[in-house]
């Protein structure tokens, strides 16, 4: 049969996809589930109408979509998940109308399903670090589609399922991000209080026969998962797995060998159905339940239970699992727990950046940077402490909306839509660079005989934000880059001032080598000029607008940080060990001085210091320390 043929005849075996009686449709499914075991399309080796037509229909018929994501049917729930991912948005979901955008920009008509019934979800950090911008993402779009979408009720739970990783101090962090991003859970609760349920779920497993215990080494166990081979204990008896839980619950040094393995398919193509293990044994004390338990669950199998027990709807969680939805909805299944929907997004990933919590953990640990809210981690805490703004933070990732297209973004964007929010309000203040700064004897009618000041406003397109103090006097300091840069007898604009002219330079006999020009000459150091007034001359036609700043004021010490990435690759991959990808000169440090009105400034405050870009405030000048502030990036010149 031809091509077309083909595909002629599945668009017409898709009515036998149409029936709401689940015995009816068995069979077809069932001849549909064989076609598919080896392809990844009906027909062919790419997307047809037989695809696409089939798709509909199914999607279509709540009852044959139902048995599908029950897991009934690997095959075809792996080829209704890439249709959607590959297809989706090129072809129109049955009965439900085109995507529309949100208010926020993402399209956020994904077509979950009996939304009617109410909608429950859930964000399960696991407390092992702080949170960074891809579970911001997660934070976020599960508290939109339970507060904003549908009204329903959002769950954050703590994965506390590792004692050797976790700690309470993570877990007060992911709260308090929680509270900065805006997600307000409507409970939070801890999978450690379902321990003694999942510690008997197990054990009923294992007793009718859908779970086993295993003590093949490591290497030996990932060998066999790879090769579809069943371990030599999984038809061992009942008794003696039991056995093996209690000796792991006792944490003896016989249970510390053992593990719970799932009894799935090993044949299967989708290695996480291959017996996947649910039960570890580790005696290390837990920081919520202490030495209670020497043995915990793993995400996979936890996650599924306690979602059901919670009432969870929906599980809304990024593509990565894509292969252990099948996995999920078998435990459900197994165990006779109510149904939950598995909905997947992408991840969001950003070039030269890291998400790896343990190698984010290496980063922290080694000193490399200064801690989790570094302003050079990709954690919520080190992007906000860079000058991230929550408003910002928030339109961007929900902009991106519930997509499932995996790319990684470049960070202008997101740091271009912050610049947005901060622009409008980011008071104007001046700096002028300490090291090789320029004094300048100003000279000319206009210029006060004594030191004055004058109210202008700090931000010229926003008077709301108030005033600042302009001191003019003879005596004013601005950077050596600048003088370098003035032609003898040239018009330059000194800003909030008016033009002048260069009318004298006086150079000191060391060279400053950052300042060599590009054909080899060293430029010798400026450390004087007469400038002439001139307010009378056009500000326009001057081609150099230059910041400057009397002495006659309490200048205050500023130290000005510019931050680069912590990684030079752009597309790190998980298997690049960390010291050949991490960027060992991160950092720039300027001191400086900036204008009086700096002194009242505190920390947080985002400012502009003219012609040298956006800071945040870490730290006030106060008892005799200099402010500390970080350059925000704005989307250019990252």
């Amino acid at each position: 049969m031809d091509h077309e043929s083909q595909i002629k005849e599945w668009q017409e075996r898709a009515r036998s996809f149409e029936p709401t009686d689940l015995k009816k449709l068995q069979q077809p499914l069932g001849e549909l589930d064989n076609h598919l075991l080896l392809r990844s399309h009906i027909v062919g080796y790419s997307l047809t109408d037989a695809d696409t037509t089939v798709w509909k229909a199914l999607r279509g018929n709540k009852v044959a979509y139902g048995y599908i994501k029950g897991g009934a049917l690997v095959n075809v729930l792996r080829w209704s998940n890439f249709i959607s991912e590959t297809a989706n948005p090129t072809i129109e979901q049955p009965n439900k109308p085109v995507k529309e955008a949100s208010d926020e920009g993402g399209s956020y008509d994904i077509g979950l399903q009996d939304t009617e019934q109410g909608v429950v979800t859930r964000f399960p950090p696991e407390p092992s670090g702080y949170l960074h911008i891809g579970h911001a993402k997660a934070a976020l779009l599960n508290d939109y589609f339970a507060h904003k979408k549908y009204k329903g009720k959002m769950i954050v739970r703590f994965d506390d399922t590792n004692p050797t990783k976790e700690k309470e101090e993570y877990q007060d962090a992911i709260l308090k991000d929680c509270e900065l991003l805006g997600v307000k859970p409507d409970q939070i609760t801890y999978t450690s209080d379902y321990f003694q349920d999942l510690y008997e779920r197990c054990v009923q497993m294992i007793k009718d026969g859908n779970a086993y215990t295993d003590n093949s080494p490591q290497e030996q166990l990932q060998k066999e998962r790879m090769e579809r081979k069943e371990s030599d204990h999984r038809n061992d008896s009942v008794e003696d797995s039991v056995a093996h839980f209690e000796e792991m619950k006792a944490g003896t040094e016989e249970g510390k060998k053992w593990y719970v393995r799932a009894k799935l398919d090993m044949s299967s193509d989708n290695g996480a159905m291959r017996d996947p293990v649910i039960y570890r044994c580790n005696p290390q004390p837990h920081h919520r339940t202490g030495s209670t338990w020497k043995i915990y669950p793993t995400y996979d199998f936890a996650c599924p239970i306690v979602d059901s027990v919670e009432g969870i709807t929906h599980a809304l969680r990024t593509t990565e699992y894509n292969d252990r939805d099948p996995q999920y909805q078998w435990f459900l299944k197994t165990l006779k727990l109510r149904h939950v929907y598995n909905w997947n997004f992408s991840r969001m990933n950003f070039i030269r950046t890291l998400l790896s919590k343990r190698k984010l953990t290496k980063i922290v640990d080694e000193g490399t940077v200064w801690g989790w809210d570094d302003p050079r981690m990709p954690t919520v805490r080190g992007i906000r402490r860079r000058g991230m703004t929550i408003p910002a933070l928030q339109e961007f990732i929900l902009k991106q909306g519930p997509s499932k297209n995996i790319n990684y973004m470049d960070w202008t964007a997101f740091w271009a839509t912050n610049k947005k929010y901060i622009d409008p309000v980011a008071a104007r203040y001046t700096a002028v660079e300490k090291q090789h700064h320029v004094k300048c004897i100003v000279t000319g009618e206009g210029v006060p005989e004594a030191p004055r000041s004058e109210d202008k406003d700090v931000h010229a397109k926003n008077a709301e934000l108030g005033k600042k103090k302009v001191v003019y006097s003879k005596q004013i300091i601005l950077d050596q880059a600048d003088a370098q840069s003035f032609g003898d007898g040239e018009e330059i604009t000194l800003m909030n001032w008016g033009n002048a002219y260069v009318r004298k330079k006086t150079y000191s006999l060391d060279p400053i080598n950052a300042l060599a020009s590009a054909a080899g000459q060293t430029a010798r150091t400026i450390t004087e000029l007469v400038l002439e007034l001139n307010l009378g001359g056009d500000v326009k036609k001057t081609e150099k607008k230059i910041t400057w700043l009397s002495t006659d004021q309490e200048l205050v010490p500023v130290t000005l940080y510019e931050f680069r990435y912590l990684i030079t690759k752009d597309k790190p991959d998980p298997d690049d060990a960390l010291e050949d990808i991490l960027n060992r000169d991160t950092e720039t440090k300027t001191e400086a001085l900036a204008d009086c009105n700096v002194a009242r400034l505190k920390e947080d405050d985002i400012v502009q210091f003219d012609r040298k870009g956006f800071f945040r405030i870490d730290r006030a000048a106060k008892d005799g320390q200099s402010a500390m502030a970080f350059q925000i990036p704005t989307g250019k010149g990252m």
